[in-house]
């Protein structure tokens, strides 16, 4: 695929020098605080700086309770086995989602159901849920995906009407809001990765969030070798000197916690977030207008009940027809080498994804031959997902929205540029 090298319409960018905001974002706050946490000596086990980010990121959320843990698989992980959710039990996932969301479900020893998606948000289908719906069902885990939030009203009417838990991921929307309300406080459990791309990092980590106090001393209990907290109040506990008052009070779990210099960057970061996200939420709108411009190229709808916006990646959907069926692949590709950043398509659907592969573990997940059959994602028809994956989707880091209203510009013309010579981009 070669470079266009045409002239006029996109300024030349020396892709050497990265013209795009950098990632991670950080500066002289994460350096005092990294000191503070290296001579206190006080480097993990529920120290003063997560024990801090816990009541900032409650507070942020809008919940009682927000738990630090190692990733943002193990709180599904965590999350699930809480909830009491394993063997016999099956958990609706939508089939577009990063292959955690589902490999979690399995690692408690349930059965994932596939879904197909909506081809506006790339998000869960309602109808497909409940068409999903069996007597062995027993949770919801939506995914808020790239820049849209999964319909929750409608979701959290089917968990209703069905008696079932619902589990947000949440892992592309800390601080998005549905009606006013943060991603995380609308089921009953939030899922939040702290993984490097996501829009607020500490190289690794997650968060949990609930309302439920029960369940937040269970959780709380899971990522800490199954040490429940001593006394009444779970924010007030001093889980770090590992007094607990009852020896027979325990569950069953291993070690997931996080350590005190990640939290003291989640601590710095979480002040910087608001602002990053309206940033990125501004330039998105005035992007999206601009791309609504440009014929075969959609916009992820934009819900009116979407309060607050939190661009994970920025996402939209090719019709290769309206560009003289240049491949989507060597849209991908021109639009990488006229930007300077990474271009890729969405996640790979879960019914032929190359990293969720559970067939590959026999002697962790061969229950028996009923369970071997149910966990095989090709049983799952997933169309909207494939044709997705296969022939719409365009993702670029949500870096590309923190910059300016002249770096969307450069976006839009890049597109324009790739229309107009879509012939040329056929050799």
């Amino acid at each position: 695929m070669k470079k266009l090298a045409i002239n006029g319409g996109l300024p030349s960018r020396d892709t050497n020098k990265n013209p795009w905001p950098k990632w991670p974002v950080w500066g002289k706050e994460e350096e005092v605080a990294l000191i503070e946490v290296l001579n206190s000596g006080v480097w993990s086990y529920n120290g003063p700086k997560e024990m801090e980010f816990n009541k900032l990121f409650a507070a942020y959320t809008g919940t009682k309770h927000a738990i630090c843990v190692v990733n943002g698989t193990i709180t599904m992980q965590i999350a699930l086995e809480a909830l009491g959710i394993g063997v016999g039990d099956e958990v609706i996932v939508p089939g577009l989602t990063w292959q955690a969301t589902a490999a979690t479900v399995i690692d408690v020893n349930a059965t994932p159901i596939l879904v197909d998606i909506c081809e506006d948000t790339w998000c869960i289908d309602p109808k497909e849920i409940e068409k999903a719906i069996t007597p062995r069902t027993k949770a919801i885990m939506p995914v808020h995906l790239y820049g849209a939030f999964a319909d929750m009203d409608a979701i959290m009417a089917i968990a209703k009407k069905h008696n079932l838990y619902v589990i947000e991921d949440c892992a592309h929307k800390h601080g998005g809001e549905w009606k006013g309300k943060k991603a995380g406080s609308i089921g009953n459990v939030g899922s939040f990765s702290f993984q490097l791309s996501k829009h607020l990092t500490a190289g690794e980590g997650g968060s949990i969030t609930t309302d439920d106090t029960d369940l937040a001393e269970k959780m709380d209990a899971l990522r800490n070798v199954g040490r429940r907290p001593e006394g009444d109040s779970l924010i007030g506990a001093d889980k770090g000197i590992g007094d607990y008052g009852d020896d027979g009070n325990f569950i069953q779990s291993g070690n997931y916690r996080i350590t005190e210099f990640q939290a003291a960057i989640l601590v710095e970061g979480l002040k910087r977030l608001p602002d990053q996200n309206a940033n990125r939420d501004a330039n998105g709108v005035y992007l999206n207008t601009l791309l609504k411009e440009i014929e075969g190229v959609t916009p992820l709808k934009r819900d009116d009940r979407e309060t607050k916006k939190a661009y994970f990646n920025f996402a939209f959907r090719y019709d290769s027809s309206k560009f003289k069926n240049l491949p989507i692949e060597r849209f991908r590709s021109a639009l990488e080498s006229e930007l300077g950043i990474i271009v890729d398509a969405c996640y790979e659907p879960l019914n032929n994804c190359s990293l969720y592969v559970p067939h590959t573990k026999p002697s962790r997940h061969k229950l028996n031959d009923a369970y071997w059959k149910a966990i095989d994602p090709k049983r799952f028809s997933l169309p909207v997902c494939e044709r997705i994956f296969k022939e719409e989707s365009v993702c670029v880091h949500h870096k590309v929205l923190m910059g300016t209203k002249a770096d969307m510009d450069l976006v839009a013309d890049a597109i324009k540029k790739i229309y107009t010579h879509a012939e040329e981009l056929m050799d």
